[in-house]
């Protein structure tokens, strides 16, 4: 398919998409001062069905070799704490004591952005799994568990419109970031980012078939579906920095077909698992909280310290920033 393919050194897992386990949902997370971008990411990857069985089974820590922090560890003991409370609410105190491990950029006490936030995370965890395989191929890096599970792949396809030769190029992904400007639901900002763009004269394309610098477009599309799919809904507007504080429409369930590179298949049904919301006028200040499907298959706000049920149409109504899907 044109990608480089791994020298597969981590093998494929039993990755189970469903809860192994059901009960009610596990404790809320203490706040201790512009700590709620920390702690709508940990509860939204706590109820993240294939990484909750993958940690629950003790995988990873059984055979880590890692001296010091591991960021795969820290979230094992974490997600196993909050499911396995009594407590109505915990600390994460081993996030929070080691959140310049998960990112440079993070000071405590400060509020920070929860995409960050997330990116970091899955970043570290990524690191934590790599550690002790020392020279491998970028491509076998990309096949850890953390790739197994939110990992895919983006087509990028160059058509020369002067001879219409095509160059296709992959990427691989763990979240897609959507612009919303002009958009009134997700599936029109999906709509959007699969658009053929004309490039602009300034990224001269010099066609390798006809051999001269011209007119060009390029039309992203999934290549390769992740497991679980996260999409980050843009709210900072790069023009003037303010906050696009509008509602943008969001299906329970969405058929990824129509943004693929194969738009012929069969429907790939992803479903709506987990939201993060920012509340605020401007994107440096706020509050974030989150909205998690639990293993009982019912619906809870989380906001720091308070778990409440919840239904569906309340989720679906919220001014949402961060979108989880599950295949």
């Amino acid at each position: 398919e044109g990608m480089a393919l791994p020298q597969r050194t981590f093998p494929p897992e039993k990755i189970c998409m469903d809860w192994q386990q059901r009960q009610r949902p596990g404790a809320g997370l203490c706040n201790l001062g512009s700590t709620c971008y920390i702690n709508v990411i940990l509860q939204c990857l706590t109820y993240t069905p294939p990484l909750a069985n993958y940690l629950l089974s003790y995988q990873h820590s059984q055979l880590c070799q890692q001296q010091g922090f591991c960021m795969m560890c820290t979230m094992e003991a974490h997600v196993r704490k909050v499911l396995c409370s009594s407590a109505s609410a915990i600390l994460p105190g081993a996030v929070l004591r080691d959140l310049k491990f998960i990112g440079e950029e993070f000071e405590y006490g400060r509020q920070e952005n929860a995409y960050e936030f997330l990116r970091c995370t899955l970043k570290a965890m990524h690191r934590a799994c790599l550690s002790g395989r020392r020279q491998l191929d970028v491509s076998s890096q990309g096949t850890t568990i953390v790739y197994q599970i939110f990992g895919g792949f983006m087509k990028s396809r160059v058509t020369c419109l002067s001879c219409q030769a095509v160059v296709d190029s992959y990427k691989a992904f763990l979240d897609v970031s959507l612009d919303i400007r002009a958009a009134s639901s997700l599936t029109t900002a999906l709509e959007d980012c699969v658009m053929p763009k004309q490039l602009d004269q300034r990224e001269c394309f010099r066609c390798s078939k006809c051999k001269k610098k011209a007119a060009a477009s390029k039309k992203v599309t999934v290549h390769r579906a992740p497991r679980i799919l996260t999409l980050c809904l843009e709210r900072a507007d790069q023009w003037t920095g303010t906050k696009i504080s509008k509602f943008v429409e969001y299906p329970e369930y969405l058929n990824l077909r129509p943004y693929m590179s194969d738009t012929a298949g069969d429907p790939l049904l992803c479903s709506l698992y987990a939201i993060v919301v920012h509340s605020g006028d401007t994107c440096l200040e706020g509050h974030f909280l989150c909205y998690t499907k639990a293993s009982n298959g019912l619906w809870y706000k989380m906001d720091d310290e308070s778990v409440d049920n919840c239904d569906i149409h309340t989720v679906l109504g919220q001014q949402a920033y961060l979108l989880f899907y599950a295949r």
